[in-house]
């Protein structure tokens, strides 16, 4: 996935050797039949096993592996009952309280209780995991008490228990917290505990099945191994070779070699690439703050032939930043803006620009240099200059900084409401010139605190006036892909590139 943090982990191209063989024993076989071994290739290993100090996307089968989450998002959209059983607000949408299960006990023996989720999720917002912001909010944890925990937030968050299921809802062990092998011994409630004996930091993963696990109809393995193949030799060597199965394809170049070894290309649309327009105000390029330069840039693209440039049309072309599974979804936004260099042109000599401008961008090998050439030639075709810097390891932070008005990105799209905050609200990591649109702050202030129907409706007129004002030039939104072997299923997930561990099977 192209979160930003996520993606950028799949920087480094050393590819890693396997430790195992799929199957894992000699009675299973490469199948994963049932009771057998599990083999898993994910593109990027964890930084810690600290709940604290974790991340989602790409990382988050190896935490999914160990820790429960309070909340579990399914392949369906929708989020259920996991550790926490129900939940509820109060009437102004700033407590939610959640009833936790009473059966549920650590792999160290230790209880589940109020006190232990409190102390996590205070951990979480109080850590150094990049998602600690969505506790941002978060005005109080309390547990009332061994089954109940109250979030006491200073205004509405709708995201809340989306964030739930994620990184922010994993649950340690509460006499684990003080460890000081933390980082590399986790003790969670999850389906598998980690056998530190096995695993090779960095590269391979050993899980055992636990034994006492609440919830036995989800353990469908006795043993997961998950190896870290961090370039696509890499992974498609251990396709090839039958040495898992299941792997996270790092990309779609590929899918031909893949499904002709006997595999199957799971799919789902996660991330979008494309121009993401900074500077909406013109602070650093007076030319973006005129509607019509920014609209004129979204004309400028082939977002058809891009995506078969560029994805070998392994997706779908949109000029929408948010997903099609969210409310603000809207179809019709999805070529709202032609592949129109004339009427590009025209828009430009209205703004003043009948000669172009420069535009400013980062630059990083890491997606690709047919990409820049591309958007290079695409621009230079209406009158824009590209003129590009490669900030090295320092791309997303000098983007970020912010020290430039435009860039290439892909990024994921997010529910409505961590959308908003991923990339709209003037507080977003993804706004980092802070822009500002009255009509704008109105709708996120609705979405905030409507009630459910106001929330779906107002979203859809902000994506709408977003696209209208063209406050990005998104070109498609790219096919993620998991491959399986013959023998294993999986359902994927609407909301993370890395399918969750409950929903892999053995084929009968």
């Amino acid at each position: 996935m192209f979160r930003w943090k996520a993606t950028a982990a799949t920087i480094a191209i050393a590819a890693l050797a396997l430790t195992g063989c799929a199957g894992g024993s000699e009675d299973t076989g490469a199948g994963g039949t049932s009771g057998g071994t599990l083999t898993l290739g994910a593109i990027t290993p964890p930084t810690t096993f600290d709940p604290a100090g974790s991340e989602w996307g790409n990382r988050s089968p190896f935490y999914q592996s160990v820790f429960d989450t309070l909340l579990l998002a399914t392949p369906e959209g929708t989020i259920e009952p996991w550790l926490a059983t129900e939940w509820s607000y109060n009437d102004d949408n700033t407590a939610l309280t959640l009833t936790l299960r009473d059966d549920v006990t650590f792999s160290d023996g230790s209880a589940l209780t109020g006190q232990v989720v409190v102390d996590n999720l205070q951990r979480f917002k109080d850590g150094t995991s990049p998602d600690a912001s969505y506790f941002a909010g978060v005005t109080s944890f309390t547990a009332p008490d061994d089954t109940t925990v109250v979030i006491t937030l200073g205004a509405p968050d709708p995201a809340l228990v989306s964030y739930l299921t994620r990184d922010p809802g994993l649950i340690a062990s509460g006499e684990s917290l003080t460890n000081d092998d933390l980082a590399t011994n986790p003790i969670g409630s999850g389906p598998y505990v980690l056998d530190t004996a096995a695993t090779v930091t960095g590269t391979s993963y050993s899980y055992t099945k636990n034994p006492d696990y609440w919830n036995p109809d989800v353990q469908h393995y006795d043993k997961l191994v998950i190896n870290v193949l961090q370039d696509a030799t890499a992974s498609l060597n251990a396709i090839k070779a039958g040495e898992a199965n299941g792997v996270k394809l790092a990309n779609n170049d590929n899918l031909t070699e893949v499904e002709g070894a006997g595999w199957t290309i799971n799919a789902n649309e996660l991330d979008f690439q494309g121009l993401l327009l900074l500077d909406r105000a013109g602070t650093m390029n007076p030319a973006l703050a005129d509607v019509r330069v920014r609209q004129a840039l979204n004309y400028a693209f082939d977002r058809e032939g891009l995506l078969q440039a560029l994805q070998l049309g392994n997706g779908t072309v949109t000029t929408q930043v948010f997903p099609a599974g969210s409310a603000a979804y809207d179809p019709e936004l999805d070529d709202y803006y032609s592949y129109d260099p004339e009427k590009a042109k025209e828009l430009l000599a209205e703004a003043g620009y009948a000669d172009g401008f420069t535009l400013s961008m980062p630059s990083s090998t890491v997606l690709g240099a047919t990409t820049y050439t591309l958007i290079e030639q695409q621009l230079a075709d209406i009158g824009v200059t590209a003129e590009y810097t490669d900030p090295g390891n320092n791309f997303i932070a000098d983007m970020l900084a912010p020290k430039f008005p435009a860039a290439f990105m892909a990024l994921e799209q997010n529910p409505d409401w961590q959308l908003i905050q991923f990339m709209l609200a003037p507080t977003a990591i993804f706004n980092p010139f802070h822009s500002e649109d009255p009509k704008v702050d109105e709708y996120i202030e609705q979405i905030q605190l409507g009630d459910e129907a106001t929330q779906a409706s107002v979203a859809k007129e902000l994506n709408t006036y977003l696209v209208e004002q063209a406050w990005f030039a998104p070109f498609y939104r790219v096919q993620g892909s998991f491959a399986t072997d013959a023998d294993t299923t999986v359902e994927m997930l609407p909301t993370n590139a890395y399918p969750a561990i409950y929903d892999f099977q053995p084929k009968p």
